[in-house]
């Protein structure tokens, strides 16, 4: 079974590999946040274990943008932090355990082995509002029952938008989630593009928000 463990602590992660690797897991270490991300995004493991307070990336942002890109994979929280907000919080975000530092290295491995009965959960993929459905696995998008033909960047576009509804948005987020972290271009492209999807789903469905910027009505 192959196990990613995301922990900036040097030492203490290598006691974990150590000691994974002597019950017969395979084990990757990231040590920043930003590496733990890129290894769950570019490879295929088995679960998770994730730290909250890492450099680069919080492990809570890690947590939410694979669930963001839906990366199902079981994910455990391994944290100094253990007020119950935070553990709400990580729940919140799509983690499938949560254990508190400092922790007995027996109650670790029986969690992993539960995580790893279960396996990856199913979760719901078809995204909603109001009478339009968008699937991001099948790449499809229906207002009612008829479908709608959408460019990919008008699809990124609606699903960040579901993804987020009900939420107010601003340019800038919406660049950095759908072109690109590092875009530098005319921020009024965001406007074009909710023009073209108003167009093809409905002109009440995405709110302009005077000097916020946009919203999904969640109805």
């Amino acid at each position: 079974m192959r196990v990613l463990v995301v922990e900036d602590e040097r030492s203490f992660a290598e006691t974990l590999r150590r000691g994974l690797m002597a019950e017969g897991f395979s084990v990757d270490l990231a040590h920043t946040g930003t590496e733990g991300l890129w290894a769950a995004s570019e490879h295929t493991y088995d679960v998770i274990v994730l730290d909250i307070m890492l450099p680069g990336l919080s492990g809570y942002e890690v947590l939410r943008r694979l669930r963001e890109a839906e990366r199902w994979t079981p994910v455990l929280m391994l944290t100094a932090k253990d007020g119950e907000y935070d553990e709400a919080d990580a729940f919140d975000l799509g983690a499938d355990d949560y254990l508190t530092k400092p922790f007995s290295y027996v109650v670790l491995l029986a969690r992993l082995r539960a995580l790893l009965r279960r396996g990856a959960p199913v979760r719901p993929t078809v995204l909603t509002a109001g009478d339009v459905r968008l699937d991001p696995a099948a790449r499809t998008v229906h207002k009612g029952q008829k479908p709608v033909e959408l460019t990919a960047r008008e699809f990124g576009l609606l699903e960040f938008l579901l993804r987020r509804r009900g939420e107010a948005l601003t340019k800038t987020e919406i660049l950095r989630h759908v072109w690109d972290a590092h875009y530098d271009g005319d921020e009024n492209v965001v406007e074009v593009y909710v023009g073209y999807l108003r167009r093809k789903i409905g002109a009440d469905t995405i709110e302009t928000l005077r000097g916020v910027g946009y919203r999904l009505r969640a109805d």
